[in-house]
């Protein structure tokens, strides 16, 4: 990205977001954005992989893609846990699909072997060309962490932990979830949204539209005491619940009381509903400037959701996530138009949920990323 280019998209943010405007449309719908996104962000940054709990036994190994880079994690035999690209040496077939276990890692193209802590066991008719040693060739390694019980990766290898990265997060999702490592996959809902994923991200950052478009789950949590707060690369929104006879799903015997939820950088958000013991791992990814694909999973005390969870799956599944999908998609539209550049920030000095403060610090961090293009 050129200088003046990021001038031009950044001209009017500022630190304050009572003074602030906003990111520039253009960021939203022209995809030379989404290729300094992909390099300068989630190649870059910590991206959730999968529930701990996929990875427990030796062996064990999942896989999935980090914008259109294959990946896979395994926990080896000493049981230390590992990622690797997805790709043979050899000729860069992919090694592994899906999930399951395996003690040996065997190319499906022409049966390279490698052991599971990425080094090479053998290659068939190798004893045939000189100057080769299966002793020099090993997978790729990536970062790869545990983090609240959930399994991250980062591309770069310079990265700092994200247990580093970021500070207080850890510790304040065990208080909300000190049951986390108990919890089960119970279900996922996938979508696909015509929306840029930072559309996706900013709607979600904000309840200033939920009196308006989210009637039922105003009724969920207590909107009084909803606060949001801003932290380095997350931020944080608690609310607590509202009342039993809400019209979103029955908490008549929750044990969780607490609304809480936060966004972690740069497309990941947590959260701790009402009722029983859950946990939800909610995921944004980008597929081109206006589409998003969207993995929602449910993790609860156990993998078969009792009625009262199938019921507030229910109310995302048809209630909530149709009304949000319905606003993003409008704002992209909007986008495209000449009738909008940039808006401003709707913010409160209580920084409650209904204050935008967290969509300013969301277009801080990506900004900072377009910053770092300009760099280069």
């Amino acid at each position: 990205m050129e200088q003046e280019e990021f001038d031009r998209i950044s001209s009017g943010y500022v630190t304050d977001p009572l003074k602030s405007w906003s990111l520039n449309a253009s960021c939203y719908n022209d995809a030379k954005f989404l290729d300094i996104e992909r390099s300068q962000i989630f190649y870059r940054s910590w991206q959730y992989f999968c529930h701990a709990e996929k990875l427990k036994q030796p062996g064990s190994y999942f896989t999935a893609q980090i914008q259109g880079q294959p990946i896979f994690a395994i926990r080896d035999h000493s049981g230390e846990l590992r990622a690797f690209y997805n790709v043979c040496k050899h000729r860069g077939h992919e090694l592994l699909e899906g999930e399951g276990n395996r003690n040996l890692i065997v190319c499906p193209y022409h049966a390279w072997s490698y052991r599971l802590d990425g080094k090479l066991q053998a290659a068939r008719r190798s004893e045939y060309i000189s100057n080769f040693s299966a002793e020099d060739v090993c997978l790729d390694a990536i970062q790869i962490e545990i983090f609240c019980d959930l399994v991250f990766v980062n591309l770069d290898p310079g990265a700092e932990s994200l247990s580093t990265q970021s500070g207080n997060l850890g510790q304040e999702i065990r208080s909300f979830a000190p049951d986390i490592a108990e919890l089960k996959f119970a279900h996922r809902l996938t979508y696909t949204i015509k929306a840029n994923w930072k559309t996706v991200i900013d709607n979600f950052l904000e309840c200033y539209h939920c009196p308006v478009a989210h009637k039922d789950f105003c009724t969920l949590v207590d909107m009084n005491s909803y606060q949001v707060r801003t932290h380095g690369i997350y931020s944080s929104h608690m609310a607590k619940a509202g009342l039993s006879s809400n019209q979103a799903y029955d908490v008549t015997n929750a044990t969780v009381t607490d609304h809480a939820v936060w966004y972690l950088w740069p497309n990941i958000a947590l959260l701790r509903y009402p009722g029983r013991g859950n946990f939800m791992v909610w995921k944004f990814i980008p597929v081109g400037p206006e589409e998003t694909h969207e993995e929602f999973d449910f993790f609860y005390e156990t993998e078969q959701p009792i009625e009262a969870e199938l019921e507030a799956i229910r109310f995302i599944d048809e209630i909530l996530q149709p009304e949000d999908i319905g606003l993003v998609e409008s704002v992209q539209r909007g986008m495209r138009t000449p009738g909008f550049q940039q808006g401003r920030y709707l913010v409160d000095p209580q920084q409650s949920g209904m204050s935008e403060h967290a969509v300013h610090h969301f277009h801080g961090l990506v900004l900072g990323a377009y910053q770092r293009a300009c760099l280069k």
